[in-house]
């Protein structure tokens, strides 16, 4: 199996298993979160299979992190009571495991492709999976402790991108 047939085959998964997760959401919030990060693993499913097609893609900016930002302060608005068991955090970090070894992945292949353009496009998905392990860590955060979550969550480092 080439990189990119592999690429494909885990950004497959990784939709496939938000879209699992935002089925056993009870908050809508968190939902949208999920539905928006599987949605997010198919633009860069697509994004790979151009490659292998030896089309240039265009990853478009992505805004999943402010976008999520704001879904978090409208969720400690919100009068829903959070009700969240350990097995939801195990399946959170999960997902965080999940985007941490599509980084490392992206960042090993860009060393071995020869096209610049190609070199690009996995650099650009690498740091599209270091937000989402970003996401990832606040929605485990907000669920463990949602009541001072928003003023200790660490969003100055949205900057970075």
């Amino acid at each position: 199996m080439n990189i990119f047939d592999f690429a494909m085959e885990k950004e497959k998964y990784s939709e496939n298993y938000y879209r699992q997760l935002a089925a056993q959401a009870d908050n809508t919030a968190l939902r949208n979160i999920f539905t928006m990060l599987a949605d997010e693993e198919a633009k860069h499913y697509k994004t790979v299979s151009y490659m292998k097609k030896n089309v240039k893609p265009n990853l478009a900016q992505i805004s999943v992190l402010p976008d999520a930002k704001e879904i978090f302060a409208e969720m400690r608005g919100s009068p829903d009571k959070f009700d969240f068991n350990i097995s939801h955090l195990e399946l959170y970090n999960k997902a965080k495991d999940i985007e941490a070894q599509a980084k490392k992945f992206y960042l090993e292949k860009e060393q071995q492709v020869e096209i610049d353009a190609q070199k690009d496009i996995f650099l650009k998905l690498a740091d599209e999976e270091q937000k989402h392990f970003i996401l990832l860590q606040n929605i485990i955060d907000f669920v463990s402790r949602p009541q001072t979550w928003l003023e200790n969550a660490e969003w100055h480092h949205l900057n970075e991108y």
